[in-house]
């Protein structure tokens, strides 16, 4: 069995509640071949929902994906195979839930660079699925009427040092709202999918 690739920020709770924004942990993707096996709509739709706190049955996140209850099984061992998700005990004998190991994924550049342009691309373009159906939702709720959600572009002239701060403190201020489920959530909150690019501008040549 592959060694997993990610390491924690802080330990993890053994229990599968939310836990406080202080003990909140990180797991880093570093290795080409981890990546490689997120590469799957099915896959990075369920890392979404369990690393968004859910603690969810290979049939319910089967029902989730749109997917029979046996792939996924099998796409949720492949991603315990690389520390990913694991399973929850059970006490009653029902099946064993799953879960994710940390509160938080992220896929450094080292990764996508050991694994090449296009296995990169791939594994990026299947996220982006999701995001062109969330922007269609969107689309749907602003003509009923909708005043939320939110879409925005800017560039900004920024040192590496700056980019990097700016990076840090938007990762800070999503995890102050995590630890939220589909069962444990403030009254009147739904769920929002929120996505952060911080993306390379094309280089412009300068006026004369």
């Amino acid at each position: 069995m592959p060694r997993s690739t990610a390491r924690r920020a802080s330990p993890k709770s053994p229990a599968p509640s939310p836990r406080a924004a202080s003990d909140r942990s990180e797991l880093r993707i570093t290795d080409p071949r981890a990546l490689r096996a997120l590469a799957h709509p099915a896959r990075q739709r369920v890392v979404t929902e369990l690393y968004s706190g859910e603690v969810l049955t290979a049939t319910e996140a089967a029902r989730i994906c749109d997917v029979t209850p046996s792939a996924m099984s099998y796409h949720l061992r492949a991603l315990a195979t690389w520390g990913i998700v694991e399973r929850v005990e059970s006490g009653d004998g029902r099946e064993r839930p799953w879960r994710a190991v940390a509160d938080s994924i992220t896929i450094t550049p080292g990764a996508h660079r050991a694994a090449g342009i296009e296995d990169s691309r791939l594994s990026v373009h299947e996220w982006f699925a999701d995001l062109e159906a969330g922007l269609d939702r969107l689309a749907v709720l602003v003509a009923d009427g909708e005043e939320h959600g939110m879409t925005a572009r800017g560039r900004l002239w920024l040192t590496d040092d700056e980019e990097r701060e700016l990076r840090e403190s938007l990762h800070a201020l999503v995890r102050s709202y995590g630890g939220r489920t589909s069962r444990d959530h403030p009254d009147g909150a739904r769920p929002w999918d929120v996505y952060g690019l911080v993306l390379p501008a094309r280089r412009a040549d300068p006026p004369a």
